[in-house]
């Protein structure tokens, strides 16, 4: 197996160039940006997908057996082959049999790539993170090696999606989806034969599921999972993007063809025959087939809410209306690839024959000036609006391209069970309501008004037939939980309610109805997002962020826009207390759910606004450290993954002369946050004693870093010597509650206070440092008066920075006044140390 060290030399020596139409290659210049990205369709003696993306100026290539998945579930075998030379990413033709390689190859994707890391040293480790921003595949995506096989000279490695905005739970999607080039449009029997280019632009078309017939009715379009929209805080604007009414119905796609009309709910489901009245209408457009998508809504007036009204309306046959606003397939072409504004172009065209009272209608659009419009749909008492972009495709899933603009907070949830009612004739007094995180049901509130005798008759029907005895909610508060009454939690109900507590519970719900359109696992958590972060290509201090809406934090609900903000908001703080230091980086592309590592060396594709500095090590060899030394220094690190900052105890401009003193008080499990705040207070003492004032800081974690500001006046060794002894001093005082020994075995019940920190190349957390923790705690600095008040060292949080980065900084203050670590001290502690 070849790996890039060896270059070209194995794709030169495999390969006649006399006979084979493949380039000859030369190593390229490097780059570090705009690096390619293709996958050539390649039917050699198997037929194969050759995965390669640019690196030190030549195309690191695998062979996917089946190809790539967009479903992060499938874990694509990807054989690692010979380097191949850049030139090679417009290779399409064929390769005569009995050459290397024999067979046809069809540029299938083309497109850049982005390392979520050094690329490098990911190849080294087996594990290589990136996203990929082509036109057939696209967003993160992971090689990871497997365990060598002794009697196999491959290396085996695995082709896996993230999971994202991109991904879905198709396992061969991609490669059934596209059978024609990138490049010439041509299928691999046309470039077989040799024959002329097609129109290339048409060929990210995903091929027609609909084969043409010869009778007039061809065969009904199977359904497809619906485009969603993304919840967002307001309207975007521009003329590329179109606003619609948000409709307050059932989501519907239509199927016509030769089995006559179907009509299904947005989860597939065929509610053909409780539509039927809208049957005759669709039955009449003048098509030979079709999928269409839209809303089914009440054909009735004088309704306070249109929902209620629709369910009335289906149990007593009341009349109905098909809003339709897209267009997905028209007879037999498959069109869901084409802008949204011409799929919309032939659905008028396809309903204009129809007349204008008819039960089926074009939803209408307006473009461009979407907070005007949203403001006018919410005064007159709507739901809402959705916006669309004009340009887009249709994609089954929720994206960025359709967004959501709500006037009223109003979701669905699961009903886990309810709180029986006090009162003669009334079966509950409220319902116990929740949606899915990660798969599991978390308690969302009580809906307690809302209902009509009819509906609390149904429910509470349904509620005889699913009792359960179990809690099927994560966790309820013990106060709703005693007395209640649970249910299987299969009842979709939808709620309008006046916002969400700082518990994540619904305030003053109100039921609308019981959603028999949705499954009540596919019922998540929703809320709306900052429209800058949806836009994906927002800014955070000039710095362009990829992927905003990104959760890093899942429990906490932050995104990578969140943190960035956060390094924007506090970068002049962070500037003052850990700019101009050597640092080490903690970084988590993905988040907490991805894979964290620590960085202290500079790394190929780092942004300029972290400078590098060559520092001599303790071996003798030089290296190359990362510092930052302007305020958007810390929010480049960010967009590239960093989540912690690690420092040196000293300055870039004096390496040798530290600035500070730390010891880091690190608990046992068993012991709580009191027992170390005791002993910050014990080593402040100490210090006090030896003449020396001490400023505290909360760590993020379960500890206290105590530190004293110093003039640079001291080595490394004396600053270390220092530190060891009074930790030793402490450690010897009270042998039950401190240790000065790392080892984890000696640790048992007690503090162990870490000097360490105090070393030449050591690093400590910089205040105002996010930590990579659930919840998105901040390592902050506090005075004493506060420590003493507070619960735990995790009690700041991104969300709850914002006024303490108004108010004055106990350590700038305290390094405002640097001490002096001179004999004078240090005798002292000899002496105490004497004394004891």
């Amino acid at each position: 197996m070849a790996t890039s060290s060896t270059k070209l030399s194995d794709y030169n020596r495999k390969r006649d160039f006399s006979k084979t139409p493949e380039p000859s290659g030369k190593v390229a210049k490097a780059r570090d940006s705009n690096l390619v990205f293709l996958v050539q369709k390649h039917a050699a003696s198997r037929l194969h997908y050759d995965l390669r993306l640019e690196w030190g100026g030549v195309l690191w290539s695998w062979a996917v057996t089946r190809g790539p998945s967009n479903d992060p579930a499938e874990k694509r075998l990807a054989v690692r082959t010979e380097d191949h030379p850049l030139n090679y990413k417009d290779f399409e033709g064929t390769i005569k049999k009995g050459e290397y390689g024999g067979g046809t190859v069809m540029l299938w994707d083309q497109g850049i790539w982005e390392p979520l890391h050094d690329p490098a040293k990911g190849i080294a480790e087996g594990k290589l993170h990136f996203r990929i921003k082509g036109d057939r595949m696209k967003g993160g995506w992971a090689l990871v090696r497997m365990r060598k096989d002794k009697n196999n000279a491959r290396e085996n490695w695995l082709l896996i999606k993230e999971r994202d905005e991109e991904a879905t739970d198709e396992s061969d999607e991609l490669v059934s989806s596209f059978d024609k080039s990138i490049k010439t449009g041509r299928t691999m029997d046309a470039i077989a034969k040799g024959q002329a280019s097609t129109n290339a632009r048409k060929s990210t078309a995903k091929k027609s599921s609909i084969k043409p017939k010869k009778d007039p009715l061809q065969t009904n379009p199977k359904f497809q999972k619906p485009q969603l929209a993304t919840l967002v805080d307001s309207a975007p604007e521009g003329d590329d993007w179109l606003h619609e009414t948000k409709f307050d119905g059932y989501r519907c796609q239509v199927s016509i063809g030769s089995e006559g009309v179907k009509l299904f709910t947005r989860s597939g489901l065929d509610w053909t025959e409780k539509f039927a009245d809208l049957v005759p209408a669709l039955k009449a457009l003048p098509c030979r087939s079709a999928l269409i998508d839209g809303e089914v809504m009440s054909g009735s007036k004088g309704e306070t809410s249109a929902f209620s009204a629709l369910q009335k309306d289906l149990k007593s046959g009341g009349p109905l209306l098909y809003f339709a606003f897209d267009l997905l397939l028209i007879d037999g072409i498959d069109i869901r690839s084409e802008s949204l504004l011409t799929r919309k172009k032939k659905l008028e065209k396809l309903l204009d024959r129809l007349p204008e009272a008819d039960s089926v209608r074009l939803s209408t659009h307006i473009v461009g000036e979407g907070a005007e419009i949203f403001k006018s749909i919410c005064k007159s008492g709507g739901e809402g609006i959705i916006s669309k972009r004009t340009s887009s495709t249709y994609r089954s899933t929720r994206n960025r391209d359709w967004l959501k603009v709500k006037c009223t907070k109003r979701q669905e949830f699961v009903v886990g069970g309810f709180s029986p009612s006090d009162k003669r004739g009334r079966p509950f007094a409220s319902l116990l309501v929740g949606a899915y995180e990660d798969g599991v049901l978390q308690y969302k509130g009580r809906v307690g008004t809302g209902y009509s005798e009819a509906d609390m008759e149904d429910l509470s029907k349904q509620f005889v037939r699913q009792a359960r005895k179990t809690n099927p909610f994560q966790a309820t508060p013990k106060i709703i939980a005693k007395g209640a009454r649970w249910v299987t939690p299969s009842i979709v109900v939808e709620v309008n309610f006046s916002e969400f507590t700082t518990d994540g519970h619904i305030r003053h719900g109100a039921f609308i109805g019981h959603r028999e359109d949705r499954k009540a696992e596919s019922v998540k958590s929703e809320t709306s997002i900052s429209l800058r972060k949806a836009s994906g290509s927002a800014t955070v201090g000039r710095i362009e962020i990829s992927n905003p809406e990104r959760e890093l934090f899942p429990d906490a609900g932050v995104t990578k826009y969140d943190l960035m903000s956060y390094y924007n908001n506090a970068g002049d703080r962070l500037l003052k207390v850990a700019g101009k230091r050597p640092l080490s980086l903690v970084r988590c592309p993905q988040g907490l759910k991805g894979d964290c590592f620590f960085q202290k060396h500079a790394g190929k594709g780092f942004p300029k606004e972290l400078r590098e500095i060559s520092i001599k090590e303790h071996d003798g060899d030089t290296a190359e450290y990362l510092y930052i030394n302007s305020k958007p220094g810390f929010v480049a690190a960010a967009q590239m993954g960093t989540i912690e900052f690690h420092t040196w105890g000293s300055r870039v401009d004096k390496l040798e002369r530290p600035d500070r003193l730390i010891f880091d008080l690190d608990p046992d499990e068993s012991l709580n946050f009191e027992d170390v705040k005791a002993a910050a207070l014990d080593i402040r003492k100490l210090l006090g004693t030896l003449g020396m004032l001490s400023t505290p800081m909360v760590t993020g974690g379960k500890g206290v870093h105590v530190c004293v500001p110093l003039k640079r006046t001291v080595t490394w060794e004396t600053l270390k010597i220092f530190a060891k002894t009074m930790a030793s001093l402490l450690a010897e005082n009270e042998p039950d509650r401190f240790t000065a020994t790392m080892s984890k075995s000696r640790r048992k019940g007690k503090i162990f206070i870490d000097w360490l920190r105090n070393e030449r190349g050591a690093t400590a957390i910089a205040p105002y440092s996010v930590r990579a923790r659930q919840g998105a705690p901040v390592a902050t600095p506090v005075t004493w008066a506060e420590l003493k008040k507070l619960k735990s060292a995790d009690a700041f949080t991104i969300k709850n920075m914002r006024n303490r980065l108004d108010k004055q900084c106990p350590w700038l203050d305290a390094f405002a006044d640097p001490q002096t670590l001179g004999d004078e001290t240090i005798t002292a502690l000899d002496d105490l140390l004497n004394l004891h």
